[in-house]
């Protein structure tokens, strides 16, 4: 539950270019389409990955859908949705659909999903989600790594 109104929220993750500001693991987030069901741009962590954002679905006032991955591999779904909460207050909930694991044999992927990936997701929206409240909350850019550093976006050392 973030301590703000839904439309609050929604400005927040529907302006372009927002994931500099709020995204604790971006470093740059270029834009090449913006907004709408055709919106593109991509994320550059700061482990130095980078993936592309397609978007699939775009709901104003409530969210979007939209695919994520680096160019090579085949991407993750992602559904963005805000839910009106208590007075002044609004639910923004983030789903991954992960990405294919081509890579690890076929019987060890559903051990690998639940033993390693899913915890590493959780950790990585739960951080997500609470940034996006500090920063709609505070009017306050995000610092990289803000609430814990993660295995897979922050800068390897």
């Amino acid at each position: 539950m973030i301590a703000a109104p839904a439309d609050d929220v929604w400005a927040a993750i529907s302006a372009p270019g927002h994931l500099e500001w709020v995204h604790p693991f971006c470093e740059h987030n270029p834009v090449m389409v913006w907004p709408g069901r055709t919106a593109r741009d991509e994320i550059h962590y700061r482990s130095g990955w980078v993936y592309q954002r397609r978007f699939t679905d775009w709901i104003d006032g409530v969210g979007y859908d939209l695919r994520i991955g680096s160019p090579r591999d085949h991407p993750s779904e992602v559904w963005w949705r805000i839910a009106d909460g208590a007075p002044g207050r609004a639910d923004l909930t983030i789903t991954i659909r992960p990405r294919p694991l081509h890579q690890i044999p076929r019987l060890a992927q559903r051990p690998a999903q639940f033993a390693y990936i899913r915890p590493l997701l959780r950790r990585y929206l739960s951080s997500v989600v609470d940034v996006f409240e500090w920063w709609v909350t505070t009017g306050d850019r995000v610092s990289k790594n803000q609430f814990g550093r993660h295995p897979w976006f922050s800068e390897h050392r």
